[in-house]
């Protein structure tokens, strides 16, 4: 374990619900905590399979789709400002995608807009529509290869949504790469600039990339792992080399759990948004109670009622990434893991073990 508070008792289930998350499966987990006590970082796990040193607490890693956050600030930062219309078409800033007229931009960042998810669609009947390579041999194959946001748009454009614009919710990564296409119209600068004018500068978050095609996390990094299968056999190879931009404003981010936690403090401490486009932001829809980039979740009667606000994210392979805050932003937690060679589903293996995590965190459970 790493901790500023190193022994303190109160902290103990902590860093018992950390060690859990690597007892579960996982090659790493690096964690940082700030609270009324302060901050606490912790870690468990090793930074290289075969090695014995521990994760860097400090380290870059691939961070996914917390970057999804970042892009609805700056959409809703333009809402703000006026230039553009949470309910108005997006075709009307982009004309030449043959959009839906419907479309708008709340259903981009609310994922209603209905538009097939260029990563794959993965339908209830069992279907599978391929997208762009995201998972298996050819992701592992073609992780290095470079993506265009306008081409990942078209290829999207290309299918058949799974719904008309609003009659549905479903998780597609190109809303989210469609709004970096809006925000490079409506401010005639690149995306990647407008995230740095905006947020990155700003807050000082030295050590986020969120466009490009960096290939490589500078030292010192976590090695994050893929298993998968390739026909009958069964493969681990290690991951920590791949593009970013794979999906742009969606999922292509390198971050550090410190300016992950500068960005949601400073989110939900109002700084970035006016206070009627942050309640926009946090007003929930679909099944798993989505709003304009976050997740919002109720932690029950057994944590007082209080409502955290989250977005977590991995990268196709080998790593993941934690984002929560409570209300006001005065309590965060902020994390990167990686997989390693476990014969475990990371879908089904970290959901009970990332519970106790954040009820540690937000319930008052860790002493």
């Amino acid at each position: 374990m790493t901790s500023n508070n190193n022994g303190r008792p109160e902290r103990r289930k902590l860093q018992e619900a950390v060690d859990a998350v690597v007892n579960a499966g996982f090659a790493s987990l690096h964690v940082r905590v700030h609270d009324e006590q302060g901050e606490w970082v912790g870690a468990a796990g090793v930074r290289e399979l075969g090695e014995t040193a521990r994760p860097p607490t400090d380290g870059q890693f691939w961070a996914g789709s917390v970057v999804k956050p970042f892009t609805a600030t700056v959409v809703l930062q333009l809402v703000a400002e006026q230039r553009l219309s949470l309910d108005a078409a997006v075709a009307y800033h982009l004309p030449d995608l043959g959009l839906d007229e419907r479309i708008t931009a709340r259903m981009l960042l609310q994922h209603t807009s209905g538009l097939f998810n260029y990563t794959g669609e993965y339908y209830d009947d069992g279907t599978v529509v391929p997208g762009v390579a995201a998972t298996g041999p050819e992701w592992v194959d073609t992780r290095l290869d470079s993506h265009s946001a306008a081409d990942l748009v078209q290829l999207a454009l290309s299918k058949p949504a799974r719904f008309e614009p609003g009659e549905g919710w479903s998780y597609s990564n190109t809303n989210y790469t469609l709004a970096t296409l809006l925000i490079e119209e409506i401010t005639g600068d690149s995306y990647g600039e407008q995230m740095r004018q905006r947020i990155l500068a700003p807050l000082g978050l030295k050590d986020t990339v969120l466009s490009g095609n960096a290939t490589d996390l500078p030292e010192p990094y976590s090695h994050g792992y893929y298993r998968y299968q390739d026909g009958d056999q069964t493969k681990v190879v290690d991951v920590s080399r791949q593009n970013l931009s794979l999906m742009p404003g969606a999922g292509g981010a390198i971050s550090t759990t410190q300016d992950l936690h500068l960005f949601f403090t400073a989110l939900n401490g109002g700084k970035l948004l006016p206070a009627p486009l942050l309640a926009e932001m946090r007003k929930p829809a679909g099944p798993i109670n989505y709003g304009l980039g976050v997740f919002v979740q109720n932690m029950g009667a057994d944590c007082g009622d209080i409502t955290i606000y989250h977005h977590n994210g991995g990268a196709p392979g080998g790593y993941g990434a934690l984002m929560y805050s409570n209300a006001d932003g005065s309590k965060t937690l902020t994390a990167g893991l990686t997989t390693g060679d476990a014969d475990v589903n990371p879908a089904e293996a970290l959901p009970p073990v990332l519970n106790t995590l954040v009820e540690a965190v937000f319930c008052g459970t860790t002493r």
